[in-house]
């Protein structure tokens, strides 16, 4: 089936800029682009600098360069696809009745005014793509949300090549999330606070007297943003970053999204339902280029190695509290939004939390305005990144073939 052209191509609306910007941004474009057909036609492919143009400013530009260099990102063969999958697996997957209800609900994923027709073919295909990657792979669990990243994949590059492609994303960078249980998610999630307690203490303690915990932020985490974020040029500008850094990536952008809406969240009211019901709710006109750099400083100034102790012992803390009984329910229900709703019905009563968290001394001042500087080429911080993608990479990542 032929994929949708132009939806994902281009990140700046050209109506916005002036014939000069528009002039020095085809300019740049073009040389972007160069460099990454530079780099894919090196022998071995230069994956280190295909990932710096992932990361940079304006990602890999369009769908097209996608279809080339996200294989390369994840090693993935472009000559040795999987067949197209047989519809018996529909009859013998435990998972088929929901991933059908899912893709059904799917609607507002695929272009706007794409024939009915089509958009049922493509759908037909997102169903295939994930029963077959579930077969393959019996360690895996379906999970609502992960339908969203499987179409990403689907509308850039096609079916057989984002069988593959999902299916090795599946096994290395999702994998948490796949498990039989929610363990790993919450550990993942368990990051978020102390990244903003890092940069804002402010704001992580009003976030902590408000009890609003991490639930906010499970459906961008387990989705890559792709079921919250409106505009496809902004979710593939994302999927490029993810793709191209370690796999905590995801939970460092969400930490910066909060943290841009620092005031917002401080003018709200202290408590749980007020400070949800904000940071549920993305803006849809967010500075993604400066997020995405900030983001690539904080996993810098704060990789997940220095931060695990203080995960650890926010673990320890909140074992017992409600956040424990919310993914409880979110494991069984999968649908993150459920949770705070029944909550407020009176189904989930909140235990009484300690009130003597310790924290740690408010120093070094320096260290918020260095994070949080308005960078938008990356820069060092970019290439550390790579370094440290490169460095957790699984070694089939690092195995480059022609």
């Amino acid at each position: 089936m032929a994929l949708p052209r132009a939806w994902g191509d281009g990140l700046s609306a050209s109506s916005s800029r002036s014939g000069d910007e528009r002039a020095d941004y085809n300019v740049k474009k073009k040389r972007k682009a160069a460099e990454i057909h530079q780099a894919l036609s090196s022998d071995p492919t230069d994956v280190a600098a295909l990932r710096r143009m992932a990361i940079s400013e304006g990602g890999l530009l369009t769908d097209d360069i996608r279809r080339e260099v996200w294989p390369k990102l994840l090693n993935v063969n472009i000559n040795d696809l999987p067949s197209p999958t047989e519809k018996t697996l529909r009859e013998d997957s435990k998972d088929y009745q929901q991933v059908l209800l899912d893709v059904r609900r799917s609607l507002r994923r695929f272009p706007p005014g794409m024939p009915s027709e089509q958009r049922e073919g493509l759908q037909e295909e997102l169903i295939d793509i994930i029963l077959y990657v579930l077969e393959r792979n019996p360690q895996l669990h379906y999970y609502q949300g992960y339908h969203d990243i499987v179409v990403t994949f689907l509308l850039v590059v096609g079916e057989r090549l984002a069988t593959s492609l999902v299916e090795k994303l599946s096994t290395h960078h999702l994998r948490d999330f796949m498990d039989p249980t929610m363990d790993n998610t919450k550990h993942i999630l368990n990051y978020l606070m102390p990244i903003i307690d890092q940069v804002n203490p402010e704001l992580h303690d009003f976030m902590q007297s408000a009890e609003v915990g991490t639930i906010f932020a499970l459906s961008w985490l387990i989705t890559w943003f792709g079921h919250v974020l409106s505009d496809f040029r902004h979710v593939v500008r994302l999927y490029d970053f993810f793709l191209a850094c370690h796999p905590l990536m995801p939970i460092y952008f969400a930490a910066v999204i909060v943290l841009y809406r620092e005031q917002e969240v401080l003018d709200c009211e202290c408590d749980m339902a007020s400070v949800h019901h904000l940071l549920s709710q993305i803006p849809q006109d967010l500075p993604y280029e400066t997020l995405i750099s900030r983001a690539g400083d904080l996993f810098v100034q704060f990789p997940p190695s220095e931060l695990a102790r203080e995960v650890a012992q926010q673990q320890a803390e909140r074992t017992a509290a409600s956040t424990f009984k919310d993914f409880e329910l979110a494991s069984a229900q999968q649908r993150p939004d459920m949770v705070l709703r029944q909550r407020f019905r009176g189904f989930l009563q909140p235990e009484d939390r300690t009130k003597n968290i310790l924290t740690k001394p408010r120093t070094n001042r320096f260290v918020k305005l260095a994070v949080m500087g308005l960078t938008v080429a990356l820069g060092a911080a970019a290439l550390a990144v790579v370094k440290s993608a490169l460095e957790w990479a699984p070694k089939f990542q690092l195995q480059l073939f022609p």
